[in-house]
């Protein structure tokens, strides 16, 4: 059977000159794997630091666990336009046009630098209501209102480096991005080794040790990914322009696919927020095991996010040479590729998910907790990692109207009503939520895969 059958996928389309298979196939494994290593990176470094923090107690990985959803939701302007910002590179770079790549990369950076001001300055003042509507207990709250504080104060290091680095991924330089976030990774895991329990003469500063160790990691990488856009012989370079603002259609296809992809990031982030405050409510001991078990299936994304820039990259490329045929091609292969991925990764959570989950605890009720969610996110992440390719299929074309209405339907509605359906009304409890993630994750699958193979998405113009 041949990995890459162009016919077969591209049937009832003029199909140009096809690369060989192998050749199609080390294209996209060249620019997902740096993608895969950074994201599983990113996540290994939020496994050390849950592990570290764990050491405090089940109250610290819950307070942590407390502050993820409103960081995600303070973030999702910043990644909307991130997402457009890829797509329109990529569309720039397949057509060979470098001045109008850099144009929109200076504007991007300026809209993100005045809004980071304004998202900052506001969860810094509200830090406490948040975290209590996300459903903080008396011995979380304080914790997780300081972690949320510092982790915001210094957001702007971040959304920087992540717009800076959206960019970079779209023009197909997915290794720098992944340089950027091993080192800062690194520099967060060294610095919570110092500075959660106090070593070599550092403060021991328990959760707030750990917010600042993260904030000294962005640090790092806002200045290694500003590096990286002033090189002069690379396709992005920031000073071969002047001005700050991109030519008309460049604007035009930034707020159509922008204001989507908000739209996709708002209906994201509500629903993870609801689904949050629904095993919140269960209790300090069920929302760390909750929160360890998320912790790891953010491992499993890490494959499917690695995968779905290397879809980003090669169908934007392909569209604006425009050649539909190999986008489709392209996106196919990373379908198989995460697949293959998948199937690896859930034999190993099946078979060793107890084992994984001492690694963070030895309380037994964690531990119970944590052998049934690893069998249900064994099955989950086949179907995680597939809908995560995809999606990046879809926004690579800028269809992120069609993303967005999935994430509506799926992440904000299904997933958190069955949840608190099943937790409460029915008393299935923790295993409720895990449940109705399941379902969620099945189901994007299932719409974005049809969306895909019926091809309206080679057509959008950006």
């Amino acid at each position: 059977m041949q990995f890459v059958n162009p016919q077969k996928v591209c049937k009832g389309m003029e199909i140009g000159d096809v690369p060989p298979s192998g050749r199609i196939v080390r294209d996209a494994l060249n620019v997902a794997w740096p993608s895969v290593l950074e994201s599983f990176f990113v996540c290994l470094a939020g496994l050390v630091d849950t592990i570290m923090v764990g050491s405090l107690g089940s109250f610290a990985i819950a307070a942590v666990g407390l502050s993820t959803q409103p960081k995600f939701l303070g973030l999702a302007v910043f990644l909307s336009m991130n997402v457009a910002v890829s797509a329109i590179v990529a569309r720039r770079k397949g057509a060979g046009d470098r001045e109008s790549a850099n144009r929109l990369v200076r504007m991007a950076l300026l809209v993100t630098l005045l809004l980071t001001v304004a998202v900052s300055a506001v969860f810094v003042a509200f830090a406490g209501p948040i975290v209590r509507l996300v459903g903080s207990q008396a011995d979380t709250h304080q914790y997780a209102k300081e972690y949320l504080q510092i982790i915001m104060g210094g957001i702007g290091f971040s959304t920087v480096s992540l717009c800076l680095n959206a960019a970079q991924r779209g023009a197909g330089n997915t290794r720098i991005a992944m340089t950027t976030n091993i080192i800062s990774n690194s520099v967060n895991v060294l610095f919570n080794y110092l500075l959660i329990g106090g070593r070599f003469g550092f403060p021991a500063l328990g959760v707030r040790g750990a917010a600042i160790a993260t904030v000294i990691g962005t640090v790092c990488a806002c200045v290694l990914s500003v590096a990286s856009v002033l090189k002069k012989d690379g396709f992005l370079n920031l000073r071969s322009v002047k001005g700050w603002i991109a030519e008309r259609a460049t604007v035009h296809s930034l707020l159509n696919v922008g204001s989507s992809a908000f739209v996709e990031q708002l209906c994201l982030r509500i629903g993870f927020l609801l689904f949050a405050m629904t095993v919140a409510h269960l209790g300090t001991t069920q929302l760390a095991a909750h929160q360890i078990g998320m912790n790891l299936m953010s491992m499993s994304f890490s494959f499917g996010d690695g995968l779905s820039v290397a879809a980003v990259t090669l169908i934007g490329q392909s569209l604006g040479r425009k050649r539909p045929d190999m986008a489709k091609i392209y996106g196919n292969v990373c379908q198989k590729l995460g697949l293959i991925a998948a199937l690896a990764v859930a034999a190993v959570y099946f078979l060793f998910g107890k084992e994984i989950f001492m690694l963070f605890s030895r309380e037994q009720v964690i531990l119970d907790y944590g052998a049934q969610i690893m069998r249900i996110l064994s099955v989950t992440l086949l179907f995680q990692i597939e809908q995560v390719t995809l999606f990046g299929c879809l926004r690579g074309a800028g269809d992120t109207k069609f993303t967005a209405l999935v994430s509506l339907i799926s992440v904000t509605c299904i997933r958190p009503g069955v949840s608190w359906l099943l937790c409460y009304p029915l008393g299935v409890g923790l295993i409720g939520a895990w449940l109705g993630t399941f379902l969620d994750q099945a189901l994007r699958f299932a719409l974005t895969f049809i969306r895909f193979r019926k091809g309206k998405w080679i057509h959008i113009r950006l």
